[in-house]
């Protein structure tokens, strides 16, 4: 199991961001998936997100836990309410509405 850096602080009142991105080792699919979401966090983000990376080969508990149909999947568990996203997550202004962010 692998981990991202975590920025779990609220900055100016803003809600904090707990995501999830499972990933299937370092596949070309996983690897644009971690740099996509990596950069929009980093955007729109900024000191108040943490990103948990779990490739399912290394935690395959957790990945049948969170019942996972496809990846590369990001799961944003918090704010509320959970939203899930598959693929590479190269379609931004995609990525942003699902995770509720205004451009």
């Amino acid at each position: 199991m692998k981990k991202k850096q975590a920025k779990s602080a609220k900055l100016n009142g803003h809600p904090e961001y707990v995501l999830c991105l499972f990933i299937t080792g370092a596949t070309p699919n996983s690897v644009r998936a971690i740099n996509n979401i990596q950069s929009i966090c980093e955007s729109h983000l900024q000191g108040r997100y943490s990103l948990r990376i779990i490739d399912v080969y290394q935690d395959r508990a957790l990945a049948q836990r969170e019942q996972l149909v496809a990846l590369p999947l990001l799961i944003k568990k918090l704010p509320l309410p959970e939203r899930k996203l598959i693929g590479d997550l190269s379609q931004t202004e995609k990525v942003i509405q699902v995770l509720g962010l205004k451009l």
